[in-house]
């Protein structure tokens, strides 16, 4: 097999850590683009630790500082890459990232969309589907987090599903198989319709856990588990948007989706003390993903006539916490 060469955009800790295990083939030369860690990761790599793979250090085939540089050969960047997986936050309130791509893709190029919430692929098919490039929808469950600048702990989970998102129906078989050759067990592909489930279903797991982190002062995941209201909060959520799904797809929600119960069941066993995404950028000063996981399904939803008021309600108040931080006001 030709050797391929594979972009990781956004190397936090989703990218960083899915991108040292497909850099353990030697078929694949897998480079980077870091922001904040460019420097660490640059000088040392990144040094990843996890219950699965072990103990390690893993030097990217080059590292870019921008998007920009990825696609300058005289700093060793390609025109076109064969792969790109991005694994940025969604953030459709703040840019269209998909420009990010340009200089970087080609007839044929793959990009990856390791993303949270509803919507994301839209942008790169309008910008990028008449060019020949493929756009593949993917989402994992992997509990992940970059504990300082190129020091990635995996905690728990390797679950990615990927699928084509309009283009070919085999289109993307190759990544998954790298992910199952390299160890991720669970790595599978799926067709289109059922990504789009899949994308409600990890949708109603962070639109519950996410946001009730960050207003409830930045309670981990496993301590808004064990919580008698708390809990009761979490699974009306989950069941809100898990019930509303098939309704929006047209598509029944796959029988072998957990429930709601046995999400919030398997959330008490993570004893990890893992905080969710959305109140690590609360924690920050950072935009949250508001619009791809509490905004997006409600207008969804709204388009066929459903109300959903739980998920309203909270995407309400966390909305007017976010302005009422960024226009100045102490919280």
């Amino acid at each position: 097999m030709a050797t391929q060469n594979v972009l990781i955009l956004g190397a936090g800790a989703i990218g960083a850590f899915y991108g040292s295990l497909l850099s353990r083939l030697a078929t694949l030369r897998v480079s980077v683009v870091c922001r904040s860690n460019f420097r660490a990761v640059s000088t040392s790599g990144f040094r990843v630790t996890s219950p699965t793979f072990g103990e390690y250090t893993w030097k990217p085939f080059k590292v870019f500082g921008k998007p920009a540089d990825a696609g300058n050969p005289a700093l060793g960047g390609l025109r076109k890459w064969d792969y790109i997986v991005v694994s940025t936050k969604a953030l459709p309130d703040v840019s269209d990232d998909s420009v990010l791509l340009n200089g970087l893709v080609g007839d044929g190029t793959k990009v990856v969309l390791v993303q949270n919430g509803l919507g994301v692929e839209e942008p790169y098919v309008a910008r990028w589907s008449s060019k020949g490039v493929r756009v593949l929808s993917a989402v994992t469950i992997a509990s992940c987090e970059q504990v300082e600048h190129g020091v990635i702990r995996h905690n728990r989970w390797t679950r990615i599903n990927v699928a084509p998102f309009k283009c070919p129906n085999d289109t993307g078989r190759d990544f998954v198989r790298w992910l199952n050759e390299v160890g991720v067990r669970d790595a599978k592909f799926d067709p289109e319709e059922k990504m789009q489930m899949l994308r409600w279903h990890k949708c109603a797991i962070n639109a519950a856990m996410n946001p009730s982190s960050v207003l409830s002062g930045g309670a981990p995941n496993v301590d808004m588990s064990l919580d008698e209201e708390m809990s009761r909060h979490l699974i009306g959520v989950m069941q809100e948007v898990i019930d509303t799904a098939p309704k929006v797809v047209g598509i029944e929600m796959p029988k072998e989706f957990a429930t709601a119960e046995q999400i919030l069941a398997s959330t008490k066993k993570n004893d990890s003390k893992s905080i969710p995404s959305m109140q690590q950028d609360w924690a920050k000063g950072a935009k949250m993903e508001l619009e791809v996981i509490l905004g997006a399904p409600i207008k969804l939803a709204r388009a066929k006539g459903i109300e959903m008021p739980r998920l309203q309600s909270i995407y309400a108040l966390i909305k007017m916490k976010q302005k009422r931080r960024d226009a100045g006001h102490k919280l």
